[in-house]
Formats: C-alpha cells, structure tokens, sequence
C-alpha cells in the first residue's frame, strides 16, 4: 500500500478525503466538515448552558438525533406517592391503594414493606405480621376505620399470658400509629388507652427530711461518683435511666450560681419528654469532687443499673436507714417534695417528664396525696 493509500483508506474501512499536513504535524480535512465550531473554555471560567445541554458531537444530523432519543426519554417514576386526601398510592409494587376503607390483610402488606424498607430484623417483621394475622382471624373482614376498642379489648383480652397481651399491644399500637403518622388514612386510635397489663399503683414511701439528709451525708462519704448520682435523683427526679444517659456536656455550668442539667437528650424511648432541670452550688460541689477524681470519657457516670442499684443500698446502710431504698424511691421523694411545695399535677407530669395520659395522672395523685397535709 502506498503513502496515498495509506491516507485516504483508514484502518476502520471509512474513506475520508485526503489529508494535508498542518503545522506542528497535524492533519486537517480540506475543505472542513459542516458542523458546529469546536466548543472550547479557553480564556472563560466556565461553558455556557446551551454548550452544556449540546450533544457532543460535531455533526449536526447526530446532534439532532441524540437530541431527540433525550426529548423522548420518560421520567423515573417513584416507588410510593403519598398523596394529601389520605391515600397512600403504589406506582410500582402491586399493592393496590390504602385508604380508610381499606381491608387489615392489604393494611398489612403496607406495613410489612414500610417494616422492611426500615431494615427492621426478620424476626421483628414476621412477630408483627404474625400478631396481625391473629388480630385478622379473630375480627374477620372488618374494613381499618371499623376496627374499635372493642376488638382491641377482644384481641388483647384473649392472650393466655401477661407477654402476650404485651407483644400484641406493642404490635397494634405501631401498626395504628403507622396508619395515623405515617399512611395517614385514619386519625382515631383504637388502641388508645390500654395498657400492657393492669398495676395496682401503690402508695409510695418517700424519705423525711432527715433521712434524705443522712442519705446525701453518707453518699459524700461512699465512692467519688455516688454523691453527684445521688443527688440528681434525689433532688432533680432524674430515674436511673436518664442518670445512666447522663454526659458532661449535659450540664451547662455558664452561671456557677445556677447550673441547669439536660435531662433525656440521649434518650430516643423519651423522645419529646426532655426537660432542662435547676441544679445548686451543692450539685456543682459533689460534681466537682467527682471529676477532680475521675475523668469520663463519654457518659458521666459509665456504670449500668446493677451498680447504681447496688451503691444505693450500699449508701443507705451507710447512712444506717433501716427501710428500704431504691433509685425510685429517690425519685418518689423528689415529687412528693415538689407537690408541698404546691406543684399540682401538670406541673409534676413535666418535673417528672411523664407522658399526659391516664395512668401518668393516677401515678402522680399519689404523690399529692402524701403530700397533704395531716389530718388534725
């Protein structure tokens, strides 16, 4: 093959017209292809729009075409639309629409792919979808927004056990609120008001002025952590719980005179009960002597319940108290204190970061009740 082969017949098999050699080496097409000029930033921080959105290409035939396959190419559709009348509408899936007068068993489907598309574990998915079947037996073809309080009553009424009245409860309670938060095709709950099992409230014994005293002298004489821990119970209500989930930024010492403690932040199971308790000069002393002995790294006090059960009665014999003493009954005292001096039940409901429902109000009646005053 010769030179002018060579430049005429490439090795794709596509002719082309001859080539000249252009400074610096390169070839050009003589004359040059029709087509949009080259696009180039050159000398511009940036391309314009339209050269943007331009197909890449130098013929104007493939740019049109590119242009049109791109004009027709259909939207991506989303898996789930929810829509604002209370329905929620698969577009891709199979399940039919859910409304208020949907069937249990397609509510069902719903909530297991919500369960699913969570990562909740297996074992959480079939428990509830178990649980929703059994509930499905029992009532029969009932439409969701028929479902009352008597087919709750029913199907918790009928568990042979205490554990299963409870894992049934816990079962519809997030299934309905699914239906009410999430679905948004009803607004009554049906499971509202039941309980996992009944309780006999009984009346607490708070400590006297005395014995709380005794308490907090015994725990200044106990290991460095016991006496902050002991006071946050006793004089703030924190539980054990939320004394566990305690940590050193909680507490804003900005105002020596008034530190404020941060109750519940870490907490997801109390989520929207958090409250910013006042603390004194005397927690500020114990917290101090405390940390000028350790240095938590992450929580404040980095032990678990055992150990806070077991320094309080550690604390209470020290203290040489003879009735019995736990974590809750710091936190009885602490209400009891705040109802003499005048907290009625809302406001103890909030001291206490209790939920505003039935049995949260029978709980603090007690402590009203203590504290009244004697009968003369």
């Amino acid at each position: 093959m010769d030179e002018h082969d060579a430049n005429t017949i490439p090795l794709d098999g596509f002719e082309r017209e001859p080539s000249t050699p252009t400074r610096r080496g390169r070839r050009h097409s003589d004359p040059q292809p029709a087509g949009p000029p080259h696009r180039t930033t050159r000398g511009r921080d940036a391309v314009t729009s339209d050269e943007r959105d331009a197909a890449p290409s130098s013929s104007r035939a493939m740019s049109a075409l590119e242009a049109d396959e791109h004009r027709l190419r259909p939207e991506q559709l989303a898996l789930v639309d929810h829509l604002p009348h209370g329905t929620t509408t698969p577009l891709l899936g199979g399940l039919a629409p859910l409304e208020s007068s949907s069937s249990l068993p397609l509510a069902r489907s719903w909530y297991r792919r919500d369960l699913e598309q969570a990562r909740r574990p297996k074992n959480t998915v079939e428990s509830y979808s178990y649980d929703l079947q059994t509930l499905e037996t029992m009532i029969g073809p009932k439409p969701l927004h028929r479902i009352d309080r008597a087919d709750v009553a029913r199907y918790l009424g009928e568990a042979e056990t205490r554990s299963t009245r409870k894992r049934r409860l816990t079962t519809i309670r997030r299934f309905f609120r699914f239906l009410i938060d999430d679905a948004r095709v009803l607004k009554i709950d049906p499971t509202e008001g039941f309980f996992p099992h009944q309780i006999t409230l009984r009346l607490p014994i708070p400590l006297f002025p005395n014995e709380q005293q005794a308490l907090l002298d015994a725990a200044d004489a106990d290991e460095p952590w016991s006496a902050p821990a002991v006071h946050l119970m006793l004089r703030l209500g924190l539980t054990r719980g939320e004394l566990l989930g305690l940590r050193p930024e909680h507490i804003d010492r900005s105002d020596e005179t008034q530190p404020v403690v941060f109750v519940g932040f870490e907490t997801t199971a109390r989520r929207g009960l958090a409250r910013r308790m006042a603390a004194d000069d005397e927690f500020i002393r114990r917290l101090d002597e405390y940390l000028a002995a350790e240095e938590p790294v992450d929580t404040l006090f980095p032990v678990g319940p055992p150990a806070v059960n077991t320094m309080v009665d550690r604390v209470r014999k020290r203290a040489g108290l003879a009735k019995g003493i736990t974590p809750q009954t710091l936190r009885y005292t602490f209400a009891v204190e705040h109802a003499r001096q005048g907290a009625d039940t809302d406001r103890l409901l909030e001291l206490l970061g209790l939920v505003d429902d039935p049995r949260n109000r029978a709980s603090v009646g007690r402590y009203l009740q203590l504290a009244s005053p004697p009968l003369g």
